[in-house]
């Protein structure tokens, strides 16, 4: 038997992605530029990998979108060698990369074709990162949330996530994420929107308050 058709992509927005990657910009930035440097070593959510690490990382990958120069994709492999690369870099020089990249790559993200605009959700996760590492607030759940909702929905489609109904504070409709099954019914969570960004991303639990029914919780992780 074939595979079952994938449901149908609504209208693409070309300009998503660099909504959310300017509103990231803005308030990221600020707290970059006043956080210590000693706290860039924290460990983050990501495994082997600094507060700096996470930013040369999301730096390097906004830059490669930026020059065109996306054929090796984004793998561990790549994402190591672009850590290694800036290593040596003073942390001043990583925060000048960054603050381009997240302004410049929505134009480009723009005039492509779509294949990378759920790299703007990467990054506004790996902000995340950054802000769980430090203690901050608003860790997966600041920023322009309804831009970064939209590219959670065109994420969990194109990784081939079940289809869930997810029910978050302050919405009058469920959220509708991932594909559709023949034959399954869809999945129903209710988690708020940093519970729901840390089971699509695959970042601890802990701490989190959720239910989840008719799926698992490793069939929702995007980002492996």
């Amino acid at each position: 038997m074939g595979q079952a058709p994938r449901d149908a992509e609504p209208p693409r927005d070309p300009e998503l992605p660099g909504r959310l990657l300017l509103a990231e910009r803005d308030a990221l930035l600020p707290l970059l530029r006043r956080t210590p440097p000693e706290r860039y070593t924290l460990r983050t959510a990501c495994p082997g990998w600094t507060v700096r690490d996470v930013l040369a990382h999301c730096a390097a990958a906004l830059v490669r979108i930026v020059e065109g120069r996306t054929e090796d994709g984004f793998g561990p492999g790549t994402n190591a060698a672009d850590v290694a690369e800036r290593a040596d870099w003073p942390l001043h020089r990583v925060q000048e990369e960054l603050e381009y990249g997240l302004t410049a790559a929505g134009p480009a993200l723009a005039a492509g074709d779509g294949t990378w605009d759920d790299v703007a959700l990467g990054e506004w996760v790996h902000a995340g990162d950054v802000r769980d590492a430090w203690g901050e607030p608003g860790a997966y759940g600041g920023g322009d949330t309804e831009a970064a909702l939209a590219l959670l929905g065109l994420a969990s489609r194109n990784r081939d996530t079940p289809r869930v109904h997810a029910n978050l504070p302050g919405r009058t409709a469920p959220l509708v994420l991932g594909n559709d099954t023949p034959g399954r019914p869809p999945a129903e969570l209710a988690a708020d929107l940093p519970a729901l960004i840390r089971l699509y991303s695959g970042r601890p639990l802990v701490g989190t308050r959720y239910t989840l029914r008719g799926a698992r919780e490793d069939e929702l992780v995007m980002y492996r």
